[in-house]
């Protein structure tokens, strides 16, 4: 048996107490080469077997300069499946029968890091030897048990350079690798082509993930990279227009997105009504979106998991990078408050045109800022404890009749500590919450809302072996609902206070999720999470004779129900609970080198919803907890692809079908009032959603020129019928258009690396129209023109599209240097395409005749921004 192993440089010229060697050793020289330059340097001889002679080459060059022979005999030892042994002169070497008979398992297992020390998820370890492999956790460790023996490792993820390392593993080993050009943290390291290959192997399917390299390229309107905008460049995800907040995903609707900030939920994702997102750019490490095939360590929400991570700061040295745009500026700050034991991390964000307005005598003010913050600390080894933060507040004003002050606050403290080298686990505690003040001094008055979140999270990571993996953990999370409070603000105002009902709310749950391989070609995940939801007074609950809305077949509408009475519930007594099981799995099926198929199914829960008539989220909309006459939203969703790369991964192609059904999808009925509602019981039928389509996702994944498109075929519709032969329900009972149907949704996005100094991107988005209700037909009653509306959604927006380019310019390219800075030149739809954001019918004044208006945020619109760091 030939073994192939890594070998050190020997020193020249000593005894045993001092001799030091110089010995070079080409590729393919057997240990007689290695006996030749020992033996002609030194007093010692190398004593084997002829059978050893036959045995080991040296699979790569050598070319040490010193080194003891001690440090040699104990270097031999830890690395070779052989024993080295001085004896008087002689250096014997044997093989170590008993271990290579057994063949013995040991753990190879590490830790992965960017360029930027921020751990890397995701990152694919292979042995093409074994045809085995795994990949790091969110924490960016790993963990493989391989036989004894020599193997070549490749280490890769996506946009970044695979790394090939040879390994003779006769003992456990524990790596900590930063994946960058010319890293020494392992010796003999081989660099190759980039890759953004797709993962064939792993059964998770479903999942799209963007780089901050990626996103700072896109071009957007006003010019600041925004990681929930580059969303939209991905299949199955669509918005409701030009200015808007929140993002719809395979036809579910913003409030089904569980956004997660450093696995903490947060509530709201926009800043000034839409126009940009709460992440900042700098601020962020890692994005993946999960549309199906979801783990079962997610939950809540039905439609998608948007999972961000913050960076976590420098452990070496201090960095800072920044912009200057033309309506916001940034600053992030890292480095280290103990060199390689604490890091820190502090970003802000802030805008400033609302200076510009006050310039011009406007008295109306829009501004916003958010800061983020990441502490960590490494105990030791095997502990290390973290903080993560987040606020942000938008500030709105229209010549002091009218403002409103909103945002997020985000806190979150975890320890993370290996009982042992196969299981890792993570304890946090957190604390997510959103506000919502409106003051309208015209009618003298202050209304405040908000939504709070206390939880706690104790996640697993197990490694049973090679084959297995378990990822198992508990949660829980405490809800304190604030509808609205109404409070006069002067004496003169002629509103009386008025506070709605606060609801108060626990979700508790446990999974598991079991990572199983079979055979070569199949690789399955499944699991199971168990969710409970408590819904808890302080509250008083109306009581019924049948239902809270009531059908009039004389005027066929639905009218708000008179309560009959009410019972009340005490702080801490249960009003309703709630328990679903949520099963999971997913599979993948290796066709070949280059190609899978995979297959997935996942049932999730959500007890939280926002009831509004508006495509896209807004700072008033109120999240309700699911109770007496609000059921929990349960999803079943199926998907199947096909997978390939193409070209030595220089093309890959992922496409997916899927087809997904909600039960218990609530509405409101026509004519509803849901401003302030204390009773929204009354307003509201409760009915299904369903969605299926096809999804193409085809990327270039290297050379100068890179990019994907991304092509979306779907449909997504709701059914609320009638409760009764009688009732008309909505729409008469019908499969309608859901307000986030896209049947069409086309995005092509590219980088062109022109230069050192200059790179070029361009995005192209269509979407078809977007489904809305016009009136098709009016009367008049006592002389007014009054709209006769058609059935709910039956007509469209008109189509959607346009086209962004962006250039860069790095004035002075060079690595290492430093300062490094570079500016953004971009223009926002370029060929002025006026994009309805919405139709409004109305009466012309002056003639008196009905006529449609369309509103359009954006025309042609260029911007430009200088970004550093050092």
């Amino acid at each position: 048996m030939r073994y192939f192993f890594i070998a050190l440089l020997f020193f020249y010229g000593f005894s045993l107490t001092g001799q030091n060697m110089v010995i070079k050793i080409e590729k393919g020289n057997t240990i007689n080469t290695l006996k030749e330059q020992i033996e002609k340097q030194s007093d010692y001889k190398l004593a084997y077997d002829e059978e050893i002679s036959s045995q080991i080459t040296f699979n790569t060059e050598i070319n040490y300069q010193s080194i003891s022979v001690p440090r040699l005999i104990e270097q031999l030892n830890n690395r070779l499946p052989h024993d080295f042994k001085v004896l008087g002169n002689n250096i014997t070497v044997k093989p170590r029968e008993s271990k290579l008979n057994a063949q013995e398992n040991y753990t190879l297992s590490g830790t992965i890091y960017d360029e930027y020390d921020q751990p890397l998820l995701g990152a694919s370890i292979t042995i093409p030897k074994l045809q085995k492999g795994t990949s790091t956790n969110s924490e960016g460790k790993f963990s493989i048990q391989l036989p004894q023996g020599s193997y070549e490792i490749h280490i890769s993820f996506l946009g970044y350079s695979t790394i090939t390392q040879n390994l003779v593993l006769d003992r456990d080993i524990n790596w900590t690798l930063k994946m960058e050009t010319g890293d020494e943290i392992l010796e003999e390291v081989v660099i190759e082509q980039n890759n953004k290959a797709t993962n064939i192997k792993k059964p998770q399917m479903s999942i799209n993930s963007l780089s901050m390299k990626e996103i700072k390229q896109i071009p957007v309107a006003l010019g600041e990279p925004d990681p929930l905008k580059s969303l939209l460049t991905l299949p199955g995800v669509t918005n409701a227009g030009e200015g808007s907040s929140g993002f719809n995903v395979r036809g579910g609707a913003a409030d089904q997105n569980l956004i997660l900030l450093d696995n903490v939920p947060i509530y709201s994702d926009s800043h000034l009504f839409g126009f940009f997102s709460v992440f900042n750019a700098d601020a962020v490490n890692s994005l993946d979106l999960y549309k199906g095939g979801i783990p079962s360590k997610y939950g809540g929400r039905v439609s998608s998991v948007l999972d961000i991570k913050q960076h976590n700061g420098d452990y070496k040295d201090f960095k800072f990078e920044g912009g200057v745009g033309l309506i916001s500026s940034k600053l992030k700050v890292e480095g280290p408050l103990k060199k390689q034991k604490a890091s820190f991390m502090l970003a802000g964000r802030t805008s400033y045109a609302h200076l510009f307005l006050k310039l011009a005598d406007n008295e109306n003010s829009a501004k916003f800022y958010d800061l983020n913050s990441k502490l960590n600390y490494k105990i030791n080894e095997n502990n290390s404890l973290h903080f993560s933060g987040y606020l942000g507040k938008d500030v709105f004003d229209i010549n002091d009749s009218f403002s409103s002050k909103y945002g997020n606050t985000m806190g979150k403290l975890n320890w993370k500590h290996r009982f042992h080298k196969n299981i890792d686990t993570d304890l946090s505690i957190f604390y997510s919450d959103y506000q919502f003040g409106l003051t309208l001094n015209t009618l003298s008055f202050n209304w405040d809302s908000g939504i709070e979140s206390y939880g706690l999270k104790y996640a697993w990571q197990h490694y049973i072996s090679d084959d297995i993996q378990l990822n198992y953990g508990v949660d829980a999370t405490y809800y304190d609902f604030n509808p609205g409070i109404l409070i006069p603000n002067s004496p003169e105002s002629t509103v009386n206070y008025r506070e709605l009902d606060r609801k108060y709310a626990l979700e508790p749950s446990v999974y598991l999720d079991i990572n199983q391989k079979i055979g070569d070609h199949l690789e399955i995940r499944y699991g199971l999470r168990y969710s409970t939801f408590y819904r808890y007074g302080k509250q008083k609950v109306n009581i019924y004779a049948n239902s809270p809305v009531n059908y009039n077949p004389v005027y066929n509408i639905y009218q708000e129900a008179t309560p009959i009475g009410t019972k009340f519930y005490d702080s801490g007594e249960v009003i309703s609970s709630f328990d679903n099981f949520e099963p999971r799995a997913a599979l993948s099926y290796i066709l070949n080198d280059e190609s899978s198929i995979k297959a997935s199914y996942n049932r999730m829960a959500q007890y939280l919803h926002i009831v509004s008539n508006s495509q896209s989220p807004t700072p008033v909309n109120i999240w309700t907890p699911s109770g007496p006459f609000i059921e929990p939203q349960i999803l079943d969703q199926y998907a199947i692809g096909y997978f390939r790369n193409f070209d030595n991964n220089r093309y890959s192609l992922e496409t997916e079908a899927f087809y997904k059904a909600i039960d218990n999808r609530i509405d409101y009925v026509d004519g509803a009032d849901l401003i302030a509602n204390n009773d929204i019981e009354q307003v509201l039928l409760n009915g299904q959603a369903r969605a299926y389509g096809l999804e193409v996702l085809f990327r270039k994944n290297s050379g100068d020129l890179t990019g994907w498109i991304s092509y979306t075929l779907s449909r997504a519709e709701q059914k609320n019928p009638g409760r009764t032969p009688e009732e008309p329900g909505i729409a008469n009972g019908n499969w309608y258009l859901s307000p986030y149907d896209k049947l069409h949704n086309l995005s092509i996005t590219g980088n062109y690396e022109y230069s050192k100094k200059w790179s070029f991107s361009a995005n192209f988005s269509l979407q078809s129209g977007q489904p809305v209700t016009y009136p098709n037909g009016y009367y008049e009653f006592g002389g007014i023109p009054v709209p006769n509306y058609s059935l709910r959604n039956e007509n469209r927006l008109p189509l959607y599209h346009h086209l962004d380019l962006a250039a860069t310019l790095t004035p002075k390219p060079k690595k290492n240097k430093s300062w490094e800075s570079y500016w953004v030149f971009s223009i926002y739809n370029v060929y002025n395409r006026r994009n309805a954001s919405s139709i409004r019918f109305t009466t012309n004044d002056d003639t008196g005749i009905n006529e449609a208006r369309r509103l359009s945020i954006f025309g042609f619109l260029p911007s430009v921004s200088y970004n550093f760091k050092f």
